[in-house]
């Protein structure tokens, strides 16, 4: 099967542009900073930030085409294919931390990897998806965001929203405390099914259904009148955030333990955020009914049609 990770590659720096563009262009023009860097081992990419604006108090839009001649140990524990062979990941990453609590902190991620060895076939994937954090819940943006998330699916198979839509919900599960991240979206790794081209594809409609889905959710949130007691559990929810990704998430993991450039990875935290010891909230508030909107369930039928929900 022929692969080409060139063509992966160019799509991924044209959507990298495409990406700081559209957030550019939610946060009144607020420019990124771009900070190329280079990987001793091999290849590198590009950081970009956009730090303390009206609108997103923190966004990062990474590019990373990384490349060596093995696999750290722990990636080949569980794939033991993957065992003496050189490798090249490449990906976007975007973690987005809006400075109005009302607005969702969202998180998306596309890439390509592909392990080659001479004389045998490249072993090769696509994997990625987008997830919802939310610190008030908003039936209609979840709605907006899994209606999105199912069109994006449904050209490369009925059965692909459904399954990564549950995908997504158990990998941001924070085990330790026994809750959801957020609204979860869609999770997907190791997808290479029928051809290279069908994979392809499928991952670069995912791309292109995160700021489809995100960029009217923002534009209804970041105005949203709030106080010091909405920023504070803005913050204290931070806090889940940034245990799950230095607890669980592959990504971090993968970049730490392979010598990827750790200000990129750590791109992801937010720039503020708190920990109170058992913190309680009032009981009937908008802040306790959080833990119930979140809890996995389907936003949308069979059809795409919106299901009624009674959480807020």
């Amino acid at each position: 099967m022929h692969i080409d990770p060139d063509a992966v590659c160019a799509f991924l720096r044209d959507y990298q542009n495409s990406l700081c563009a559209t957030l550019e262009a939610l946060s009144l023009g607020q420019p990124f900073r771009a900070d190329q860097w280079e990987r001793a081992e091999g290849g590198g990419g590009e950081s970009r930030v956009l730090a303390d604006g009206e609108v997103f108090e923190k966004a990062g839009v990474n590019f990373s085409d990384v490349r060596g001649k093995s696999l750290p140990a722990s990636a080949t524990a569980h794939r033991p294919q993957l065992a003496g062979r050189s490798f090249r990941a490449m990906g976007v990453s975007v973690v987005i931390h809006p400075r109005n609590p009302y607005a969702p902190t969202s998180h998306a991620n596309v890439r390509f990897f592909v392990a080659e060895k001479d004389g045998e076939p490249p072993v090769w994937w696509f994997g990625g998806g987008f997830d919802l954090t939310p610190y008030y819940g908003f039936t209609e943006d979840a709605q907006l965001w899994h209606q999105t998330a199912r069109r994006a699916c449904l050209p490369f198979g009925t059965g692909l929203y459904p399954r990564f839509k549950t995908w997504c919900d158990e990998y941001f599960h924070l085990k330790h405390r026994d809750e959801a991240r957020g609204v979860g979206g869609l999770f997907f790794d190791d997808f290479n099914e029928h051809s290279f081209e069908h994979a392809f594809g499928f991952m670069r409609s995912v791309a292109s259904a995160f700021p489809a889905a995100y960029a009217p959710i923002i534009k209804r949130r970041k105005d949203t009148a709030f106080g010091e007691c909405e920023r504070q559990w803005q913050l204290y929810r931070r806090g889940r955030y940034v245990e799950f990704n230095l607890l669980y998430d592959r990504g971090t993991l993968f970049g730490l333990q392979s010598g990827g450039r750790t200000e990129s990875i750590l791109m992801s935290l937010p720039p503020l955020v708190r920990w109170e010891y058992d913190h309680q909230t009032a009981p009937g508030s908008r802040e306790s009914a959080l833990l119930d909107f979140i809890k996995p369930r389907d936003w949308v039928g069979e059809n795409g049609e919106p299901l009624e929900i009674d959480v807020e």
